[in-house]
């Protein structure tokens, strides 16, 4: 028997949604949802166990994560509800309900926590700066070192169990039974999404916002393999110097567009934006900035005299490495693409 919580929509309003209440079950949002079909309505079905509070068939869907807040919805909404945004909020609700830690949800609950701990990792990082006498060789092997211990060290002690949660609450909970091999031939579903997020390209007019997180992705993921992998910074090979450039650019580029549309809230995506959306965009953007910036210090031979260039660098990785992309809303591309192959492993 499904359990109501009767203060569902009061927590989920600390998450972003507030409006879904004037929602009337019109359907105008289903009927204009490219996403919904005969069998599974897009975004009703989730307005309605919200307004109910029926939190295990929340947890229990896949549908948030389907959504791609092309923002259609909201736009043809007569009471202003807000479909889109509710959508976007129960993504960062099951979000923090993924994360064993239960950080996720605090900070995404509290901006003060969220600024102290991005300020307390400030002040790790020039600590540490001072530690070393400020010797930029040895504050960039332990940067690099710090890249490969973060990344797996986040990876194996929080993705990955947040990952199994999600597909306890998915999968195993509702007691779907998938046989093993069907895992085996749906891997690729879940490749695919991860790097091209092709069910975006179901969405009317969303054509270049899909290239627009084709690209970043693309440009993220290889600037991460360069910077950890190939050791950017120290790497004397022209071909990955070059590359290095090429996708940094990419990736501050790409986020000016980002950040300037949810400066303008042009979009209904943007409209509504919460400090975890400006956290994330504008980490992604100082991130590839100030990578394209220390390399081109390093190449003009300026670095030693502009050693703030580095640690200003280390820091939005510090901060990205351990606050944005374990609690963030960085989170999102990962359960978003696993959400695609549980979709997968679901059907018939």
């Amino acid at each position: 028997m499904s359990r109501v919580n009767p203060k569902f929509a009061t927590e989920l309003s600390k998450y972003g949604s507030s409006d879904f209440n004037a929602c009337f079950n019109c359907g105008n949002c289903t009927a204009t949802c490219s996403l919904s079909t005969t069998d599974s309505s897009f975004p009703r079905e989730m307005i309605r166990y919200t307004t109910l509070g029926l939190e295990d068939e929340i947890k229990a869907s896949l549908k948030p994560w389907e959504c791609y807040y092309c923002g259609e919805c909201s736009s043809e909404c007569p009471r202003q509800a807000e479909p889109g945004e509710l959508m976007m909020s129960l993504r960062r609700w099951l979000t923090a309900k993924y994360d064993w830690t239960g950080l996720s949800g605090l900070m995404y609950k509290s901006l003060p926590l969220s600024i102290a701990a991005f300020v307390l990792t400030i002040v790790g990082v020039i600590a540490f700066a001072f530690s070393t006498d400020f010797n930029l060789e040895k504050m960039m092997h332990v940067g690099h070192l710090f890249e490969m211990i973060a990344i797996a060290t986040v990876s194996v002690v929080i993705l990955l169990p947040n990952i199994i949660r999600m597909w306890y609450f998915t999968i195993q909970k509702p007691q779907t039974k998938v046989p093993f091999s069907k895992y085996l031939k749906a891997s690729g579903e879940l490749f695919v999404h991860m790097f091209t997020q092709k069910r975006s390209l179901g969405c009317d007019d969303n054509q270049l916002r899909w290239f627009e997180h084709f690209m970043l992705v693309i440009g993220y993921l290889s600037l991460l393999f360069i910077t950890v992998f190939m050791n950017w910074f120290s790497t004397k090979y022209l071909a990955v110097n070059i590359f290095g450039y090429v996708v940094s650019a990419i990736v501050f580029v790409t986020t000016i567009d980002f950040v300037s549309s949810r400066i303008k809230k042009s979009k209904a995506v943007s409209k509504h934006s919460q400090p975890s959306d400006w956290f994330f965009v504008i980490g992604l953007f100082l991130m590839g900035l100030t990578a394209f910036l220390t390399r081109l210090f390093i190449d003009l031979n300026i670095i030693e005299t502009n050693k703030w260039m580095y640690i200003l660098h280390f820091t939005i990785l510090v901060q990205w490495a351990l606050i944005i992309v374990p609690f963030g809303k960085w989170t999102h591309f990962l359960y978003r693409s696993f959400a695609m192959y549980f979709v997968k492993l679901k059907e018939n």
